[in-house]
């Protein structure tokens, strides 16, 4: 009688685990195809989103300050003083939230990572545009 109860305990046991295994699978390999399909769409945001946690838009809303315009550089002033002021009022000495002090400069590394990023292609375009002209040294 006994094996009866531990053999049945067995079999429901290994369903249950294999069930759950089958749909963490399912969930991992929709979770890799999404973040592959994101990476294939946008080269650069997916990169940007994994080093720092937040999307430009996110980081945007936290500062409450304008997402930079294409071909335009963000306004760095602004934001730097935006950041002084939100991070200093959640100082965890004076009773704020250590959490919150943490998104805001995750929100600001976010918007200068992205300005770097702009200001490394406008570089690089305005080289191209100008063409790659050596300078050459002749031997007398």
């Amino acid at each position: 009688m006994a094996h009866r109860i531990i053999t049945q305990l067995v079999v429901v046991g290994s369903r249950v685990v294999s069930r759950a295994f089958v749909e963490a699978w399912k969930q991992a390999s929709a979770s890799s195809k999404y973040a592959k399909a994101r990476v294939d769409s946008d080269h650069g945001s997916a990169r940007n989103l994994a080093s720092s946690g937040l999307t430009l838009s996110e980081a945007c809303k936290i500062l409450n300050v304008k997402p930079p315009e294409a071909g335009k550089a963000a306004d760095l002033e602004q934001i730097a003083e935006r950041f002084k002021k939100m991070f200093d009022a959640n100082d965890p000495k004076a009773g704020g939230s250590f959490y919150l002090q943490s998104k805001i400069l995750r929100a600001k590394d976010r918007i200068a990572l992205e300005a770097r990023e702009a200001e490394q292609a406008a570089a690089q375009r305005a080289e191209t545009e100008k063409g790659w002209n050596p300078k050459v040294y002749k031997d007398r």
